[in-house]
């Protein structure tokens, strides 16, 4: 099965060119679509000069957020999976692999990559407690058993995608997702992944209001589905 990796960018003129190039490396049927939310930093220049052989490039006139990124891609995806690979270099894409394994021994529609199911990953003290503490809301409110919700590698096949309408425009995009998914009744499987996190001072961009975000998203779609 062809699966389809969405980037979103916004000013990681530092990191694409070697994001991408790591992606390319995959040995798998990829197609990429890289959508860039209003970069400022010359990411746009980088990506002007990959040429035709390159991935589908996609460009916001201003800059949306992370969910409207997943959106706009969405719309030019074909694969029968899709993943959402961040521009950074916090996830390895060889563990595209791990994902696609489990997926497809399990019968899945969808399958997480888990920071924190494989050992302990480098991330600061602020952001391994939110992450937890997001994932801990998560199961209580929806009964599930997830280890990671935020993480951005999220495998999904794209035919449940189609029926998941997603309205967030920034970071809650993640635990929007999540939410509906299990709102669903869709089982999410996890397998663990390597995961390197980056700094504030290295270009990290999610806040501590992107984590109250994040916990009134779960309250809502808890709510409202």
């Amino acid at each position: 099965m062809r699966l389809s990796v969405i980037i979103p960018v916004f000013n990681e003129h530092a990191t694409i060119r070697e994001l991408l190039r790591r992606v390319d490396a995959v040995d798998l049927d990829l197609e990429v679509v890289v959508v860039d939310d209003g970069s400022t930093d010359g990411t746009r220049d980088v990506l002007g000069r990959l040429g035709e052989a390159g991935p589908t490039v996609v460009l916001h006139d201003a800059n949306r957020g992370k969910g409207a990124a997943i959106r706009t891609g969405l719309q030019h995806v074909t694969g029968e999976l899709v993943l959402v690979q961040d521009a950074d270099l916090e996830y390895d894409p060889e563990d595209y692999h791990r994902l696609l394994q489990s997926l497809e021994e399990r019968g899945a529609d969808a399958v997480y990559g888990s920071r924190f199911a494989g050992g302990r990953p480098r991330m600061t003290l602020s952001h391994r407690i939110g992450n937890r503490l997001l994932t801990a809301i998560t199961n209580l409110l929806f009964g599930s058993d997830l280890t990671d919700m935020e993480t951005c590698y999220k495998l999904i096949r794209r035919s449940v995608l189609a029926d998941i309408d997603i309205s967030s425009n920034g970071f809650s995009v993640e635990p929007e997702i999540t939410a509906k998914l299990l709102r669903k009744g869709i089982r999410i499987h996890e397998v663990p992944i390597r995961y390197v996190g980056r700094s504030f001072a290295e270009g990290k961009k999610i806040s501590w209001r992107d984590f109250l975000g994040a916990v009134w998203t779960l309250l809502r779609f808890r709510v409202t589905g």
